[in-house]
């Protein structure tokens, strides 16, 4: 039985080296943020990417938490969808490669296909076609997805779907999993405040992660200050802070956790990573420090390279430096 379930959208990562922010500024692409764009408008932005160095990788932020914790040994499971295409193959290819139970439905036109724009500070700034990922529905879920896990890590990137959260969240507590969400976006997390914001008053969520922008979004508050609030709403909170480290609360107690210094190439999947690492730790039962400890290491190690993958070569080194 899985221990950790990923729900969120099955994407593939087009990650391209922008020499400056030109291209984003043609295409109205605010810095830093996650933009949804239509298929025809994702074609065009790839189209004028075109020449520019790129890398193609299996993404989307619940994938990459899930991917991170399977390389720890916890056993995982995913729930998306995809076509039945190139992409969509890849997709499960690479879960399956890396001892990921792939619950993956098929349907619609294209496997959706996130454009990460990567600007030379190791800033990404995303163009997301959804595709097949946006018709996950409400009615595709069941208990079987979800049955003896300890937690259904969610990405915020759903809320958008509020019937379909709605779902997973009852779901979760008839398993009797703890939920885990990373809020994912400031922009998303604006856009659907007042929901989240019911969600987490509801006590629904059991561990709620964020950076520093989405938990100012999310509480109006500056990060520290966030953190109280947060944790007043789910028993563990995390805030990241990027190169300032993370701070996180759980049962009344704080802690601040240190950024492990690393030359940055590229920040993809650097949040998804810490929530691999902070999780694994809460599986485990580890000091709270501890948990904010693993995920600054598994964080270190991802902005290091292009993408939201670790080499191999670094996973045998990260796993004697965790698990001994």
């Amino acid at each position: 039985m899985a221990t950790v379930v990923g729900l969120g959208n099955a994407l593939v990562d087009m990650l391209i080296d922008l020499p400056d922010e030109s291209l984003l500024r043609r295409f109205g692409l605010p810095r830093g943020t996650m933009n949804l764009v239509e298929r025809e408008r994702s074609r065009e932005v790839l189209d004028a990417a075109a020449g520019l160095p790129r890398t193609v990788s299996s993404g989307g932020s619940a994938a990459n938490t899930i991917h991170g914790l399977a390389r720890l040994g916890v056993p995982c499971a995913f729930v998306g969808k995809v076509s039945d295409d190139e992409l969509g193959r890849f997709f499960r290819d690479d879960l399956t490669r890396h001892s990921v139970k792939a619950h993956l439905l098929a349907d619609g036109p294209e496997t959706g296909r996130a454009a990460t724009f990567i600007t030379p500070d190791g800033e990404r700034t995303f163009a997301t076609y959804l595709g097949a990922a946006v018709k996950l529905t409400a009615d595709d879920l069941h208990a079987g997805l979800f049955a003896g896990a300890a937690v259904i890590h969610i990405e915020g990137y759903l809320v958008q779907n509020h019937a379909l959260l709605e779902r997973a969240l009852e779901l979760a507590r008839e398993s009797g999993a703890r939920v885990s969400l990373d809020l994912a976006s400031h922009n998303v997390v604006t856009e659907n405040l007042d929901f989240l914001r019911g969600l987490a008053e509801r006590h629904l969520i059991d561990v709620l992660f964020a950076n520093e922008e989405e938990a100012r979004a999310f509480t109006g508050r500056e990060p520290l200050d966030a953190l109280g609030v947060m944790a007043a709403l789910a028993p563990v909170a995390v805030v990241k802070l990027g190169r300032e480290g993370s701070v996180a609360a759980r049962d009344g107690k704080t802690a601040r956790i240190a950024a492990v210094p690393s030359p940055c190439r590229d920040t993809t999947g650097a949040g998804d990573l810490y929530a691999a690492g902070f999780l694994y730790g809460l599986l485990n039962d580890l000091p709270l420090d501890r948990c904010g400890e693993i995920g600054s290491l598994l964080a270190s190690r991802v902005i290091c390279c292009v993408g939201a993958k670790i080499d191999d070569a670094s996973w045998n080194t990260l796993r004697r430096l965790i698990i001994g």
